[in-house]
């Protein structure tokens, strides 16, 4: 049986639409599962969450769906029921609360939380990461690339870092193009 262009197109056509409908019908799935638990969690209410991993869960979701202030209340309450949790538990939570203060323009907070975090877990890249991005945004450009220096001194591999790096070593060795003003233009 030979094949004609035609149907080549057709078969070529098909095998890709239908990796993209396998694709679409993860991502629906995913965002389904992230539905269901946020509804889950809305409908036990905030009050009658107890546990600081339930409300780590939950203000995740939250963050998700950009529902920044309201995990921002949340990963309060899992830092103040957070006592038994490990260090790390403890640090991923602050992390998390800077998170949500950065998304919300307020970087000083976020900063704080961020420099919480790594008291208690100083080798933790993500928090020097994002203690570094909200630096930038205040435009501290030094203390940012001091602080992704650190990063890769701990993950020399981490791309981000190396991302960024580069990005305020260029910004920091800019200088005018000074011609013009010799030509008299």
């Amino acid at each position: 049986m030979v094949i004609s262009s035609f149907q080549s197109y057709l078969l070529i056509l098909f095998f890709l639409l239908t990796i993209i409908a396998i694709f679409v019908f993860r991502q629906f799935l995913k965002t389904r599962n992230e539905e269901i638990n946020l509804v889950k969690y809305e409908q036990k209410g905030i009050a009658s969450l107890e546990t600081a991993t339930e409300l780590y869960e939950f203000g995740s979701i939250q963050i998700k769906k950009r529902l920044y202030s309201q995990a921002t209340q949340t990963f309060l309450k899992a830092m103040k029921n957070s006592k038994d949790e490990p260090d790390e538990g403890k640090a991923i939570i602050e992390n998390a609360l800077g998170f949500t203060y950065a998304a919300q323009k307020d970087f000083k907070k976020a900063i704080k939380h961020y420099k919480s975090a790594l008291l208690t877990l100083p080798q933790y890249t993500v928090a020097l990461n994002n203690l570094a991005a909200a630096q930038q945004s205040l435009l501290d450009y030094e203390q940012a690339l001091l602080t992704y220096k650190k990063v890769l001194e701990i993950d020399p591999k981490n791309k981000t870092a190396i991302k960024k790096t580069k990005e305020l070593n260029k910004r920091n060795k800019y200088e005018p193009f000074k011609e013009v003003n010799n030509r008299g233009f």
